[in-house]
């Protein structure tokens, strides 16, 4: 399935969709009822069982079935597939060796993680797949972006192995991490960088596990303005999706619902030389293979 979280211009409040053919959208409890779940948090918590009832019934429904429920993606407004995470976005540097390459000082060996490596983005960062990316300047001049492939977890678990991690994802999403890179550094840690409002844009569908594929074998591309800056495949992650898992899960509970960042190539303005940062119009788009695009304007506020 491809899910989203999407509203009408006259009733903004956020609701489940089923992403269907040339991106019309089902609203799950306009079609299927009341006993719907009534957001992509709701159903993510609700259990594999559900998971199959809902994908069971939308394999089952007829056209005139969803009748007044399939509405053109481009009348409805798209949010965040989860528009308020209930905790921190997890996210995961230096996962691309070409990225670590690229940030390494001058004269420094760049040094490849042995462990991965975690931080964390505020809920409130978060931002919808096609709404302004609004810069404040007063709080950074250095804005950069990247292009993340991001796991939903849909089961909890601990200490869970590495070749049972897959069992415990919903499904996969792309986040841009956009960095305020002059905060980030300045203070000595990443959280702050990460976190301010709206650095976060995300979706703009979670596609479920079963529909996706082998998660290790996607092309990421991030375009600034229609110029390619980053573009690589998830098999060249140091640290793949089973093993994020098997070691952010050690002695430490995932959630239904958490996401998990899993990284990004080379290709950061950061990285370029001079480095070079987003200026206000710009506009990023970042693509991952069978999820879709976000595309976000950098917007001075």
């Amino acid at each position: 399935m491809r899910l989203a979280t999407f509203s009408f211009p006259h009733d903004t409040t956020p609701r489940l969709g089923l992403v269907v053919r040339d991106g019309e959208v089902i609203d799950a409890r306009q079609a299927f009822g009341a006993d719907a779940p009534a957001t992509l948090l709701d159903l993510i918590k609700s259990g594999p069982d559900a998971w199959r009832r809902l994908a069971d019934r939308l394999g089952q429904a007829t056209p005139s079935d969803l009748t007044g429920a399939t509405h053109s993606g481009d009348k409805i407004r798209w949010h965040a597939p989860i528009p308020r995470p209930a905790k921190n976005i997890i996210c995961l540097g230096l996962n691309y060796a070409s990225h670590v390459l690229e940030t390494s000082k001058p004269g420094r060996q760049p040094k490849v993680p042995e462990r991965p490596v975690f931080f964390t983005k505020a809920p409130s960062a978060v931002n919808g797949p096609y709404d302004p990316v609004r810069w404040d300047r007063s709080a950074t001049e250095q804005v950069d972006y990247e292009v993340e492939l991001a796991i939903v977890i849909g089961v909890d678990g601990k200490n869970i192995a590495r070749d049972r991690a897959v069992r415990h994802v919903f499904g996969y999403t792309i986040v841009n991490d956009v960095s305020a890179r002059d905060v980030q550094f300045a203070h000595g840690q990443w959280f702050k960088g990460k976190s301010l409002d709206g650095f976060c844009p995300m979706g703009p569908v979670v596609v479920t596990a079963d529909a996706f594929g082998d998660p290790q074998n996607k092309r990421l591309t991030l375009r600034v303005n229609g110029d390619v800056r980053q573009n690589a495949s998830t098999r060249d992650m140091i640290f793949g999706v089973d093993a994020i898992i098997e070691s952010l899960s050690r002695g430490m509970t995932l959630e239904a619902g958490d996401i998990i960042a899993t990284g990004t190539p080379e290709g950061v303005g950061l990285g370029r030389t001079p480095p070079e940062y987003l200026q206000n119009g710009d506009v990023m788009e970042a693509e991952i293979e069978g999820i879709g695009t976000l595309r976000n304007r950098i917007v001075v506020a």
